[in-house]
Parts: C-alpha cells; structure tokens; sequence
C-alpha cells in the first residue's frame, strides 16, 4: 500500500514538473514573441494610432507566438482572410474548412497590412476615436465589429496585455523607439523621422529648423508641444530659430560629471539660457550654483559652474 501511494505521488510530481515546464516553455514563447515584434508594433502605433499593445496582443493570439502554420508558411501574424487581397495565398481551416488566407514576405508586411485593414474599414472606424492608451476599448471594440468568432475574444485580448504588461509599450514615443534601437547621433530615417536624434547629458534633443514649432516638433516625436516648450524653459508660441536646441526630455540640475570642476567661461554672443541648453541643465540650475541675481549681466569672459 506504502509503495502504492509513493508511485501515484511520485507521477503527480513528475506530472507537476511537465506542466510546469510545458507552461514555462509556453511563457517563454510569448517573451520571444514579444521581444522580436514589440518594435514593429510601436512603428505601426505611430503611423496609424492603434495601440501597440492591441497589435502585439493579436499577433500572439492569432499566431500562437509565431508557431501558427498562417505564420510559418504564410508570415500571417493576424489570420487576415483574403478578402479584396491581390498577393499570394494559402488556404487553411478555420472557421469552415479550407478557407482562403492571405500570404506574405515577411513578417513586417503581415503588420503593415495589419494596420491598413483595421484603418481602412468603415466597422473599425469608431476604434481610431479611443485615447491609444485605451487598451479594454480596443478589445471589446475588435470583437463587438466582428474581428473574431471566439465570444471571449476580447478578454483573451486583455488577459495577454495585463499578464506581460504590453500596455507599457502605447506610451512609447518615436524617439523612446529610435533611441532604444539605433546608435546615437546617426540617421534617424529608419525610424521614420526626420530629424536626428543626438544626446547630451544622459539626454536626448533634435536641432530646430526654420518654420518649426514646438507642437510641429512634438507631433513627429511623439510628445505634446506643451511638454516640449516647458523641458526646454520656453513659452509654447515662442518662435523657434533655425538651429535651436531642443530637448526632449526634462533637463537636469548639473552637467555631465565630466564637468565636475571645469568652469564653462562665457564667450561673446552666449547667453544664460544658451549656455543651459548648451549643457542640458535647467536655466534655474545654472543661476543657483552662480549665486547669481536675475537682473545679473553676463559679460565674455565671466566663468561659470555647470556641474
């Protein structure tokens, strides 16, 4: 009887083990998934306003992390059907059998097609008025035009968001993308944008060109115009001259600590806020380690601390 109840604990154990393995190797599946096409998502979140959340969410549902025969065969990623499709296809079972499905080079083009479809259908349209950030929406309204047959779509949807926390991904901006994922102070066009990002003092600014404007600015990166002119210490209508340096992030209260003990020492023509952007610390930063009255005159030659 002992040597009963030892075998049966014994295979519940090692049945334990497989599960647990199973549902690990499964966890990573999604990881990879995600860590291979979370850049692809936030590229098309950009061009076309739906979440990368919802994007990435769908690709590992529709897929099963890319192990789909639609996606090994096919790189369909979203199991589009065919449709009003003019390209390749293969023919799959599905909700009948053998139903026509839409084939790709790559998977790139299967997320690009992605976005068109929901973009260019009338039954979607109500989902392009949800805040990015709206992911429960997103769901419910992918299932409630019709997207899946499964009646519990859209919870699927969201069980994948909040389990790997994709939600953090809507927040991304363009130059969060660029500067994760392409070296500094190179072409940016990759990334679709254009300018160049560059960095100084563990931050990251692009240089204004005439016309530009804060919102203007603000619109290709990503972040609001007003959050812009306030990093940067400037009034929001304030014109902005071809060369300016504009920050992209909050400044900081000191320079590079490569600057610790070496005065900056002002030259003909700088100003205050010249010398702050110059070095990427707060205008306010600058005249409290100067010890300096806001009516101060700055003269070439004065030396100032930026550390």
């Amino acid at each position: 009887m002992k040597s009963k109840l030892l075998l049966v604990l014994s295979l519940c154990i090692a049945f334990h083990a497989a599960e647990l393995s199973a549902q690990t190797r499964w966890n990573k599946a999604y990881q990879d998934y995600i860590d291979k096409y979370k850049d692809l998502a936030i590229e098309e979140m950009h061009k076309h306003n739906i979440p990368a959340s919802i994007t990435l969410a769908q690709g590992l549902l529709e897929s099963g992390a890319g192990r789909s025969e639609l996606a090994r065969r096919g790189n369909n990623h979203f199991g589009i059907k065919c449709h009003d499709w003019k390209g390749r296809t293969m023919h799959h079972d599905d909700d009948a059998r053998g139903e026509c499905f839409r084939v790709y080079d790559n998977p790139r083009q299967s997320y690009s097609d992605h976005s068109t479809f929901l973009a260019s259908h009338q039954r979607y349209a109500s989902l392009f008025r949800l805040s990015r950030t709206d992911y429960k929406g997103w769901a419910h309204g992918l299932k409630a035009a019709g997207y899946a047959t499964n009646p519990r779509y859209a919870y699927s949807l969201i069980d994948i968001i909040e389990t790997y926390q994709l939600q953090q991904y809507d927040r991304a901006t363009k130059y969060d993308h660029f500067v994760v994922n392409h070296q500094y102070n190179g072409s940016s066009s990759d990334a679709g944008l254009s300018y160049t990002i560059k960095r100084c003092n563990k931050n990251y600014y692009v240089i204004a060109r005439a016309g530009d404007t804060f919102q203007s600015i603000g619109q290709e990166m990503g972040v609001s115009g007003t959050r812009l002119a306030r990093y940067n210490e400037r009034p929001l209508h304030e014109a902005l001259s071809d060369g300016d340096v504009i920050f992209l992030k909050k400044k900081r209260s000191r320079a590079d600590k490569s600057f610790k003990g070496v005065p900056h020492r002002v030259k003909a023509g700088e100003s205050l806020y010249s010398i702050s952007q110059k070095y990427g610390i707060t205008l306010k930063a600058l005249y409290k380690k100067n010890q300096l009255d806001p009516s101060y005159t700055l003269q070439p030659g004065d030396l100032l601390w930026v550390y």
